[in-house]
């Protein structure tokens, strides 16, 4: 049994938006995708979820001096070359 701090009320728009759907489009993404419309509810809030909040925890914000000097020390040098091909086309200088 749930209590009514758990419950919200969920109001269906009047026509589709960028803010909200019908009830007709909620039906019809429920049967689309094989779920009743509470679960179609769920699934487009994780998907918000994830396009949205971050996904780690927050760090401690920028990296001092040392810590940069430590990693440009660590990191693997460039090596010199020469472009063997390209995706694109190059201008050559005329």
């Amino acid at each position: 049994m749930t209590t009514p701090s758990t419950q919200i009320a969920f109001r269906y728009r009047p026509q589709d938006s960028a803010t909200g759907i019908t009830r007709e489009t909620a039906k019809r993404l429920a049967n689309t995708l094989g779920v009743d419309e509470t679960q179609v509810i769920h699934m487009a809030l994780r998907d918000l979820a994830l396009k949205t909040l971050p996904q780690y925890e927050a760090d401690d914000g920028p990296l001092s001096p040392a810590q940069v000097k430590q990693l440009q020390k660590s990191a693997p040098k460039a090596k010199g070359g020469t472009l063997g091909s390209s995706l694109f086309e190059i201008d050559k200088p005329a």
